[in-house]
């Protein structure tokens, strides 16, 4: 079976997300428009969960960027509307009723920045805000369980809580013109190329460091831009402990080791020479244990950084990314940490001239964390491209829509392996998948979502067809044939595959060293090189 890392990796991890988004108060960035622009009224749709009463709900909200406060219908920073109860109906998986309010906010001008929190309250209880509980963070501590290899059955569901607050932009941002239309080729560094004239370092196993290194990118760009790429999707390049780099231990040096600085500045600069766009993969979610920032927030209660991470009584002490020690978690809700975020996309687009971002597990820091740091990447390069990973329901990606340019489609990709892949579905059933799968995101507009048949967090899809190149050349045809930008994963092109399946031997397994030279399977990438062709 597939192995898809995350929150939704089983049936009953699914069921625990559904129940946790259906008690408490919930309105999950709910809007209608998704995406509302200048002289438009927006509609609020709120969730009053099977465990939750509510007389009254109010929405709190500003719109000169400060925070909204009020309580029990009062506001005290900005304005308040009241909601008003629309439906009731009965949920067959939370076994239960919910209760559907809805309310509407005035339009606004262009560059408004609306800022909102959410309320409920009986007349004789306490006020909750939404999002309460946060389904996300249960579906975590669920997930985390699981991957322990323990029960997720003991994972308990808050009914009271703070929430948190929600926010929009006023504008007609559009994502950039040249990412409609790109090629993307992904780069797990360390596994690519170490350089020429240069040797791969003597490594045990895929644990090791094996020496791929950003000039390495650099001396292959002809065969990227001979393959037919035009945007390249590095995974993370800042100084890290580990190979993958997903824990950053300080986002203002590039790692060393992968060449620095100046390697990065080199390869962005022969790059561009190529009409080739540079993305870097950042990670807004969590850091590394080792990191400066966190030592002194762990270390020291009057630290200046103690509350850009949540501090609780868990084994660790604090709140991590699915329970791993060593990558605390970022608390997003916190301004301060919100802008040194900020600050650091904004820094590597002026500094290096990269050209946007992917943005790892973004629906941890949430949609409202986006609004201003795709405004921020804006202003520093107006035709920066910013888009998400979020392996959700297609019901959870619409909140992005305005937020970010674009985000991963997952489920293209889950539908293109299970036909070409697992020949679990026909190529009939895939196509009236790929009619409705749009017809449902036509509310998107110009969200760009990306297409792919594999990544570095999931088992290759050679492995997955029993090394038949025959259903990749079929597979990679039907990717080209649909209009999102597809997204190639380094050595896919070339037949490069696994030993083992990820569920089994961890992620490291589909992360093996890119073929070279005569390793190459030369009809497979002469068959990509034409299906980029027929593409463009």
């Amino acid at each position: 079976m597939d192995f898809i890392f995350g929150t939704f990796a089983t049936d009953e991890l699914k069921l625990v997300h559904h129940r946790a988004a259906h008690n408490g108060v919930q309105h999950l960035h709910r809007l209608d428009p998704v995406d509302p622009l200048p002289g438009e009224p927006v509609f609020l749709s709120v969730t009053i969960g099977i465990d939750t009463a509510a007389d009254h709900v109010a929405c709190y909200y500003t719109l000169d960027g400060s925070q909204p406060a009020g309580s029990r219908g009062r506001a005290q920073n900005g304005h308040v509307r009241f909601l008003e109860k629309r439906a009731v109906v009965w949920d067959a998986i939370a076994w239960g009723y919910v209760a559907h309010w809805q309310g509407e906010l005035p339009p606004q001008p262009e560059h408004t920045v609306v800022r909102y929190r959410i309320g409920a309250w009986t007349d004789d209880g306490p006020e909750i805000f939404a999002d309460w509980p946060v389904a996300q963070d249960v579906a975590e501590q669920a997930a985390a369980a699981f991957f322990r290899g323990d029960s997720i059955q003991e994972i308990t569901i808050p009914t009271s809580g703070e929430g948190h607050s929600f926010s929009y932009h006023v504008d007609n941002l559009l994502p950039p013109a040249w990412a409609r239309d790109a090629v993307i080729y992904e780069i797990f560094v360390d596994r690519f190329y170490p350089g020429d004239d240069q040797e791969w370092r003597p490594a045990r196993d895929l644990q090791d460091i094996h020496g791929g290194t950003l000039w390495g990118v650099r001396d292959k760009l002809d065969y990227i831009e001979a393959l037919g790429a035009t945007c390249i999707w590095l995974t993370p390049i800042w100084k890290s402990p580990s190979t993958h780099g997903y824990d950053i231990i300080d986002y203002y040096t590039i790692e060393p080791r992968l060449g620095g600085e100046e390697a990065l500045s080199a390869l962005v600069e022969a790059a561009h020479q190529r009409g080739i766009r540079i993305v870097l993969d950042m990670v807004c979610n969590h850091i590394s244990s080792a990191s400066p920032v966190f030592q002194d927030a762990l270390n020291s209660p009057n630290s200046p950084y103690r509350d850009w991470f949540s501090f609780d009584d868990s084994e660790a002490g604090y709140r991590t990314f699915f329970g791993v020690r060593s990558m605390p978690q970022i608390n997003a809700e916190n301004p301060a940490a919100r802008q040194w975020l900020y600050d650091i996309a904004q820094y590597w687009i002026n500094r290096a001239g990269v050209d946007g971002y992917r943005l790892d597990y973004a629906n941890g820091p949430g949609p409202g964390f986006w609004v201003d740091f795709r405004a921020a990447c804006r202003a520093a390069n107006p035709e920066s491209f910013c888009f998400g990973e979020i392996v959700d329901q297609p019901a959870s990606i619409l909140p992005y829509i305005g937020r970010l340019d674009g985000c991963l489609d997952f489920q293209m990709e889950e539908a293109l392996r299970a036909t070409f892949a697992h020949q679990t579905s026909t190529p009939d059933d895939f196509w009236r998948f790929v009619e409705r799968h749009y017809a449902y995101f036509a509310q998107a507009g110009d969200f760009i979502m990306p297409t792919f048949i594999d990544n570095h967090d999931m088992d290759r899809f050679l492995y997955m067809a029993n090394g038949d190149k025959t259903r990749l050349k079929a597979a990679a045809a039907a990717q080209m044939k649909l209009p999102q930008p597809p997204i190639i994963y380094y050595g896919t092109e070339v037949g490069l595959s696994q030993r083992a399946g990820k569920s089994a031997a961890g992620l490291e397994v589909s992360r093996e060293p890119m073929l070279w030279g005569d390793d190459q399977d030369q009809d497979l990438l002469a068959s990509y090189r034409e299906l980029l062709a027929h593409r463009r």
